[in-house]
């Protein structure tokens, strides 16, 4: 067994043993992507919103006469304003009526995996709650928390440590991705949330994602609203490539009828 291989088992290990590692976010990563991004916005403005003693970026994109807000976390190591889900739903659901909060979540390096990340999810706790707060402060009384693939991960953490107390409503993107062999540690909460929640996922999705779905869909059963879905979008892959207007139109659709 080689070195990267030991540390991973013993990564797994202390995870289903339910100890912790101290690690940390990269924040020199995401300065640089903040210094990439910032000056490109062109839809909405930058705000800059503190979680653990540090400044991190977010995009606030107002709707006139918003009926909610909603708070968006990107997937593994990308940023708030990213060209695939994130710019399309951060900007298309205002047209909808929606103002959007997208949040630059933790990362780390390019190469890092799945249980590389599982030690930084809490680190993502008080940003999602500084999003909640900043919407709240500028007077939404709804709130939709919007979370794709490892932000999924990063959300699910959140409310099982939080509960879902503090948002309206849930949607979940391409939840349950992970890396080869390197299956979920502990499955997501969705059989005890109140809220409605909305799992939805690509038909040209991770085959774990495909596989783990039955899954999901009876836990959400489970939890009882009936307002919740599970929804499969034709011809989407894992990152709704080119699938931006019929993710904006399935989630608007979706948040229409709560």
């Amino acid at each position: 067994m080689n070195a990267r291989v030991a540390a991973r088992a013993g990564l797994a290990l202390l995870l289903l043993t339910g100890l912790t590692l101290a690690a940390e976010p990269d924040f020199a990563r995401e300065a640089r992507l903040a210094d990439e991004i910032v000056d490109a916005i062109l839809d909405g403005d930058p705000e800059w919103l503190m979680a653990g003693g540090r400044e991190f970026l977010g995009i606030y994109t107002e709707a006139d006469d918003a009926t909610a807000g909603v708070l968006i976390l990107h997937g593994r190591g990308f940023h708030p304003d990213w060209a695939d889900t994130v710019n399309p739903l951060r900007v298309g659901l205002v047209e909808h009526g929606y103002s959007t909060l997208s949040l630059q979540m933790p990362v780390l390096g390019k190469d890092a995996k799945y249980y590389d990340y599982i030690p930084i999810f809490h680190h993502a706790h008080a940003r999602i709650e500084a999003g909640v707060k900043f919407l709240r402060d500028n007077g939404y009384k709804k709130i939709v928390l919007l979370a794709h693939s490892c932000g999924a991960h990063m959300a699910m953490d959140w409310i099982r440590a939080k509960n879902d107390r503090g948002i309206d409503a849930y949607v979940g993107l391409g939840m349950g991705a992970t890396d080869y062999r390197q299956p979920m540690h502990r499955p997501f909460p969705l059989d005890w949330m109140h809220v409605p929640i909305l799992d939805l996922y690509g038909a040209e999705e991770y085959p774990a994602v495909i596989r783990l779905a039955p899954g999901r869909k009876a836990m959400i059963e489970k939890a009882g609203n009936p307002k919740s879905r599970q929804l499969v979008l034709p011809d989407a892959n894992h990152y709704f490539t080119d699938q931006g207007d019929p993710l904006v139109a399935a989630v608007a659709d979706w948040l229409g009828r709560l």
